[in-house]
Formats: C-alpha cells, structure tokens, sequence
C-alpha cells in the first residue's frame, strides 16, 4: 500500500499563489509517477500534473504556464506551486500516486480562489 498525505491548501485571492504538497509513505519503491488531479463542485475529477520517476512532467492545457509540478525523491514528497490563481482553479485537489502495485489518491486539500 500506499498512503499520500496532502498539505498546503486554503483560501487566495485572485492571482496570488499557493504550493501543495503531497507526502508519501508505504510501499513508495512501486510508485512509478505522481500528479495531482482536482474536482470543483458538480463537476468530475480532472487531471492537473504529473511527474514520472525519470522526472518528465505533464500538464493540463488550463494550467499550463502556470503550475509546476516537482518532486523530492528524499523527501518521498511531490509539490504543485500554483501561480496566477483563477477562480476557476477553486477545487479540491488530491494527490495521485500511479504504482507497480496500483494507484493510490490522498484524501485531497481545498484550494479555494475568491477575493
């Protein structure tokens, strides 16, 4: 198993900026990739990043140029800075680990995006 553990989410104004964090611990060997997806109120989960083992990130068209996605292979930690926030980036937003032995998700960080 894998257990993911979010932190950093809260409440920002218009075009400020946030960095999520997500902590895993477990069977972290197995994971080959992490990313973060998020699902806003009414709507399904969507994809927002992803990082492999090798270090290769991809992102959503909505976020792109906007968010980066790293990792910390140390710290078994994977972060998402958020910049430039928009409204329409309020979600919440879970932490995905794709591994040799499934996939994992958190329990997911509110990020909401009003002034």
């Amino acid at each position: 198993q894998v257990q993911l553990v979010e932190s950093g989410g809260g409440l920002v104004q218009p075009a400020g900026s946030l960095r999520l964090s997500c902590a895993a611990s477990g069977s972290i060997f197995s994971i080959r990739t992490m990313g973060w997806y998020r699902q806003a109120p009414g709507k399904e989960r969507e994809f927002v990043a992803q990082i492999t083992n090798g270090g290769r990130t991809d992102y959503s068209d909505s976020v792109k140029g906007r968010f980066t996605i790293s990792r910390d292979n140390a710290k078994n930690t994977v972060y998402l800075q958020m910049n430039s926030l928009k409204p329409e980036d309020t979600a919440v937003y879970y932490c995905n680990a794709d591994s040799t032995i499934g996939v994992f998700s958190g329990q997911g960080t509110q990020v909401t995006v009003s002034s």
